[in-house]
């Protein structure tokens, strides 16, 4: 699969390099290019600052925005990783 660039409003960290991930529930794990990989760590990160309860209207419209750029860019990633 090509790699796709990171949308301008991702301001997280980008990795030069991809790496394997593991579904904590499933077990299933999925290779990621660097920008899926720095796509999903912001997701990651994101969604446990949500559930502490410490989020903004802002963030929470960037996860969205990050986990559909995930699911357009790689879906069966996203399946397998975030669904």
């Amino acid at each position: 699969m090509e790699e796709s660039k990171l949308p301008e409003w991702f301001d997280g960290e980008v990795y030069e390099k991809g790496d394997k991930v593991r579904n904590p529930f499933s077990g299933e794990e999925y290779k990621l290019t660097g920008e899926e990989l720095s796509m999903y760590d912001f997701i990651m990160g994101t969604q446990m600052i949500v559930q502490m309860g410490m989020t903004t209207p802002k963030m929470v419209a960037d996860l969205h925005k990050s986990l559909e750029w995930f699911r357009i860019n790689n879906k069966e990633a996203y399946m397998v990783l975030l669904d």
